[in-house]
């Protein structure tokens, strides 16, 4: 069973979200990069970018597919790992931390309720692996 780590919020595109005030670190859940196999390339937006909610800020190429990113909340890209153009095989080693993609600087808090918690995310994953 998938441990998903208590202090992250998650979507249902397998983007986890670490909150620090207005300031939300997004990256991709274990279970999506698992899913997709060997990471290959992170196509990252340019700072100060504006992304909207449920809208493609960057994407991921893997050995399986290339998929969007989707971002979780809306705002204003204040940052990119950088690291990750350095060696891209954290994201598949290390998605929930030093893996991490984008911060966004949010504009709409209440955004954050729309995200599932780590138990919720893990019922989510079990019932899309059912169907």
């Amino acid at each position: 069973m998938k441990v998903f780590p208590e202090d992250l919020l998650y979507s249902r595109e397998h983007v986890w979200v670490r909150v620090d005030g207005d300031m939300a670190t997004l990256g991709i859940t274990d279970y999506a990069q698992e899913s997709l196999g060997e990471i290959l390339s992170v196509e990252f937006p340019e700072i100060d970018t504006y992304v909207e909610r449920d809208e493609a800020f960057g994407s991921i190429e893997s050995t399986k597919a290339v998929v969007d990113l989707i971002a979780s909340v809306s705002g204003t890209i204040v940052g990119v790992n950088e690291d990750i153009n350095d060696d891209i095989g954290i994201v598949n080693s290390d998605p929930h931390d030093t893996g991490w993609l984008v911060v966004i600087e949010m504009d709409d808090m209440e955004q954050l309720d729309d995200l599932l918690d780590a138990a919720g995310y893990h019922d989510y994953i079990l019932q899309q692996e059912a169907d």
